[in-house]
């Protein structure tokens, strides 16, 4: 994710603890927060799908779901 948009949902959630967020603002702040669980969601399993165990043998094998 941008950090740029990292940046935002961070203001965001500064904001919302002190003077409160608008409509508007909850809103976008909605959003940034999918977009930031989904890239972190993808970011995991595409991490796990490369990830390898190695058995007592010694034997390499995926890591399955």
């Amino acid at each position: 994710m941008k950090p740029e948009l990292i940046q935002r949902i961070n203001e965001l959630a500064r904001k919302s603890k002190t003077t409160g967020l608008t409509q508007e603002e909850k809103t976008e702040q909605e959003i940034l927060r999918n977009q930031y669980r989904q890239e972190f969601k993808n970011n995991l399993t595409s991490q796990l799908e490369n990830t390898y165990i190695m058995d007592e043998n010694g034997n390499k094998r995926k890591l399955g779901k």
